[in-house]
């Protein structure tokens, strides 16, 4: 239980980092530029994607020797896909009632509902980021052997009998 909080407080730190990144660029993005807050979302996540894997596998999750990294990456980027999707349909519904026009009519308005749209699209995509990661990607504890019948042991062992598009 102690290893699962350290790893949950690791996983805030890396989280909380990755936050600041997305609601930065995506608050310059509706701000400065007037983007829709589902396009300039959709950038700053994937902006904050990519320092949150390179952290969330350095310091979070440990690599399982059972798995091909390009499985690990192919696991991650599924299921970023899924919190995309995810981020996207909350912070279109934050500012769904609000008149076509808000971004210029009703700016501060716009900025308000989207930024408490985005907090509660962080909450939501990282409990499933971290229940999926845990699931799949998170390699046994120290001096344990992995679930010979789990999901992800049987996806490890089978990408690393087998590589995408003939790679060696």
């Amino acid at each position: 239980m102690r290893k699962l909080f350290e790893q949950l407080v690791r996983f805030g730190i890396v989280g909380a980092i990755a936050f600041i990144i997305d609601v930065g660029i995506m608050n310059l993005l509706i701000i400065l530029v007037h983007f829709n807050n589902v396009l300039a979302g959709a950038i700053s996540f994937l902006i904050s994607l990519a320092f949150n894997y390179l952290a969330s596998m350095k310091f979070v999750f440990k690599h399982r020797s059972d798995m091909a990294r390009w499985m690990e990456i192919t696991v991650f980027l599924i299921s970023s896909v899924i919190g995309l999707g995810i981020n996207e349909l909350i912070l279109w519904a934050g500012t769904a009632m609000l008149p076509a026009d808000a971004i210029h009519s009703m700016h501060g308005k716009y900025v308000l509902y989207s930024n408490a749209a985005k907090i509660v699209a962080t909450v939501v995509v990282a409990i499933w980021n971290f229940i999926i990661r845990k699931w799949l990607l998170d390699a046994p504890a120290s001096g344990q052997p992995a679930k010979e019948g789990s999901l992800s042991h049987r996806l490890g062992a089978w990408s690393l009998t087998h590589r995408p598009f003939g790679w060696n």
